[in-house]
């Protein structure tokens, strides 16, 4: 099953990560929280990557990487721009988009290696990830690492790339959408079903069972209604940037809310409110003017 799959791929990955040589990225100086506790080893905290961690979707800035190493033509740079730009406008995820985005990059990605799409991740981290890091979640992410908790990304982004920034963020591993290989080389098929909505839940159950973890002490992140299922399981639930149902959500059931979005919050983690607005009109009309040119 996808979560089983998942939850066994960032265990390896983790394994295999202690033997490395860490890689530490810093934050933006964001006050540490009083959560979470210190030195309780059955607690971990995972965290969800599109608009919780980074700003925008993985996949999206990957087939962008791809696109500049010509992996493929302009005609499918557009369905790529499109979907960004209505996920930056709604700011949260559609399955029908995501859904698409997935079969690209699948068709995409066939008959390569995985060690190439690996190499490659690392490229792409640096020129289109780096910088859209929310320097808010990536200092609550600290925080669980300061206090001795492992920390886990989930999310529906190939497990390859999402371990890359787990990897280049300092943190313990992460859970994703596992691509099949035979041979070191994708095959175009998935290995389950993506890891989305309830498949969250189930990885995170998975692997906190493998981990001897306490749910009921653990801390789960998100911005997605569609991530209720996950922030369901554990004590210490956040909605990180919510989308309107998760906000409302959180609300009724009191738990803790951050935005790093608009307004004195944006300003105070380095992103003026206009700059941001500017941003996403710019990359409408782009993405508009890509999709009338398919036509």
């Amino acid at each position: 099953m996808a979560g089983e799959a998942s939850a066994e791929a960032a265990r390896k990955s983790a394994e295999a990560a202690e033997t490395a040589e860490p890689v530490q990225e810093t934050d933006s100086g964001v006050a540490e929280p009083e959560f979470p506790v210190h030195g309780d080893e059955r607690a971990a905290a995972f965290f969800d990557l599109d608009n919780t961690v980074m700003q925008g979707a993985a996949i999206f800035h990957f087939g962008r990487g791809l696109y500049k190493r010509k992996f493929f033509e302009t005609r499918d740079l557009a369905r790529f721009a499109w979907q960004q730009a209505w996920f930056r406008l709604a700011g949260f995820e559609d399955p029908e988009h995501m859904q698409d985005a997935r079969d690209s990059a699948l068709s995409i990605v066939k008959g390569h290696r995985v060690s190439e799409l690996k190499s490659i991740g690392e490229e792409i981290y640096d020129e289109y990830m780096a910088e859209r890091i929310w320097p808010g979640t990536r200092a609550l992410a600290q925080a669980h690492l300061d206090a001795g908790q492992k920390v886990w990304l989930v999310t529906a982004a190939p497990v390859e790339i999402a371990q890359v920034i787990a990897r280049r963020l300092g943190l313990t591993g992460a859970l994703g959408t596992v691509a099949e290989s035979i041979g070191g080389v994708y095959t175009g098929k998935l290995v389950g079903e993506p890891l989305h909505g309830p498949a969250k839940a189930e990885a995170v159950r998975a692997l906190a069972a493998a981990e001897a973890l306490d749910l009921s002490r653990c801390a789960a992140y998100s911005d997605s209604h569609n991530d209720i299922p996950m922030l369901s399981l554990v004590g210490h639930p956040y909605a990180i940037n919510p989308d309107s149902k998760l906000r409302k959500h959180a609300r009724e059931l009191e738990w803790r809310l951050r935005d790093y979005r608009t307004g004195r919050k944006a300003a105070k983690v380095g992103i003026p409110a206009a700059a941001g607005v500017g941003a996403v009109a710019g990359g409408t009309a782009a993405a508009i003017a890509l999709h009338r040119r398919r036509r």
